[in-house]
């Protein structure tokens, strides 16, 4: 029995603790349903047609809110204006990307390793310059590049020509 009572004593006390924990990090988040410990909202998700819950639950919480899935929190946008809002008034606020932990795994934490793809903030915009003047010093993006090519493959084809198949 008294196993039983400390079994007990010990998931109350997680679930308390698990509540506790959600409730401090939502005074920052929109608002959005109340999640269950662990499994968030993910019972309130509507596998088979998701545009439709999240269609139902912007009509009670707005275009912006918050639903968690598992334990972490993901702001919804939902509707034409709360997306250009975001992406287009304030840009700079939403340029970052989350963290992608199957591609730090793989890189081991290496940050050089991730390069334009899974970097983020000043690092990526560094990266990006560099692959944009790259490319261009190659002559990406100018008209003259295709017409090297395609002399290229005239001269190519003329000494194939010669060969008569041999």
């Amino acid at each position: 029995m008294d196993l039983f009572l400390i079994l007990v004593l010990c998931l109350s006390c997680l679930l308390l603790l698990s509540l506790w924990r959600q409730s401090t990090g939502r005074q920052t988040l929109p608002p959005g349903p109340t999640p269950l410990p662990i499994i968030g909202n993910i019972l309130q998700i509507d596998v088979k047609d998701i545009s439709k819950t999240l269609t139902n639950l912007s009509k009670v919480y707005g275009p912006v809110f918050t639903l968690y899935l598992g334990l972490e929190p993901t702001v919804v946008l939902h509707g034409y204006e709360a997306v250009k809002e975001a992406l287009i008034d304030h840009g700079e606020e939403f340029s970052g990307r989350g963290s992608f932990p199957v591609a730090e795994k793989a890189n081991k934490g290496y940050d050089r390793c991730a390069g334009v793809i899974f970097s983020n903030g000043k690092r990526w915009k560094e990266i990006r310059h560099f692959s944009l003047m790259t490319l261009r010093n190659f002559g990406m993006g100018k008209r003259s590049i295709e017409d090297r090519v395609q002399e290229e493959a005239r001269s190519l084809i003329e000494e194939l020509r010669k060969t008569k198949g041999g």
